[in-house]
């Protein structure tokens, strides 16, 4: 039996996937267990107090043990992480360098939405792919720029660490490694019972887009006001790097290092931004909406969108608009 730890960090942050994660893992184990076998984990929760506070005070979690007294574990699950990120990170400087050891020791170690903070603290995604919130997504690169970050990917698998989106699909995360550790008919059962969706791949469709401005390039910032208030026009970005009196080469690669887009992919993104709002909010039908956004080609139109969001304009006007 291997021996599982969920990870209660100091500070307020999420109890929801603290608690998500013990009842799923320890109803998985029940219904192992229903078939004549043993349990697959034993599960413990663990800290550096022996109580850390959520919402004020309203709840309260005791850890079973203290990471001081646990030497050694063969999973360890790292929840979700309140928005202050800084504060996260420098009230768990224990928690971080016991995550490294563990790893170092054979552990393998899951991070639940922006638990990934604490992971990348303890340096063991500098060079691996990962996933986080898509809210937490232009800071995280700025923090870790030496991390493959993949906001549109729900799940990462690599060298025996797992990220995943954010808020609640730690869910599907947690059904994903219990068909990896338990099989199939175990995380069948379990997606039935806490009634989530089995097989979940991508967040893409759920990511609102903002604009990535948390850069100090003044010039790229002109450039992306400039994208935003004409999306209805046609935009050619010869002429919007002229415009700024910048060679085409060197605007390319200005806008990818302070956006991580290239000017391209960053006026589709906008423009499938405002696709998005106008199938939410209103009647109108794809192709209006195609023209609304600069797009004449309903090919082109579709392709851009599925790109973006991971399905066609039509699937999404027929989920979000009533």
């Amino acid at each position: 039996m291997k021996h599982l730890t969920i990870l209660v960090p100091n500070g307020e942050n999420n109890l929801s996937s603290i608690v998500g994660a013990y009842k799923i893992l320890t109803r998985a184990n029940e219904f192992w267990k229903a078939g004549n076998r043993p349990p697959v984990f034993k599960v413990e929760l663990a800290g550096s107090c022996e109580k850390v506070e959520f919402y004020e005070g309203l709840f309260a979690v005791k850890p079973h043990t203290n990471i001081s007294a646990l030497e050694k574990t063969d999973f360890v699950i790292i929840p979700s992480l309140n928005h202050n990120y800084k504060r996260a990170i420098q009230e768990n400087q224990d928690l971080i360098t016991w995550i490294a050891q563990q790893y170092r020791n054979g552990a393998e170690i899951a991070s639940v939405c922006t638990g990934a903070y604490l992971l990348a603290s303890a340096g063991l995604l500098d060079g691996k792919s990962c996933s986080t919130h898509w809210i937490a997504a232009d800071n995280f690169r700025m923090v870790f720029p030496k991390v493959n970050l993949q906001p549109d990917k729900l799940i990462t698998d690599e060298k025996g660490i797992y990220t995943n989106g954010g808020a609640y699909s730690f869910l599907n995360l947690l059904i994903y490694l219990v068909e990896k550790y338990f099989d199939r008919q175990t995380a069948i059962y379990c997606s039935k019972v806490f009634q989530i969706e089995i097989g979940r791949q991508s967040q893409q469709e759920f990511i609102i887009f903002k604009g990535q401005k948390q850069h100090d390039d003044d010039m790229v910032k002109e450039a992306q006001s400039y994208i935003e208030s004409n999306l209805h026009e046609k935009i050619a970005i010869e002429h919007l790097s002229a415009r700024f009196a910048v060679g085409r080469r060197n605007f390319d690669r200005r806008f990818i290092k302070a956006t991580g887009n290239t000017p391209l992919e960053y006026l589709q993104r906008a423009r499938v931004e405002w696709a998005k709002r106008a199938f939410e909010n209103n009647r109108k039908t794809v192709n209006e909406v195609m023209y609304e956004v600069g797009y004449s080609d309903v090919k082109a139109f579709r392709e851009v969108f599925r790109k973006v969001t991971g399905i066609s304009p039509l699937e999404y006007k027929s989920k979000y608009n009533r």
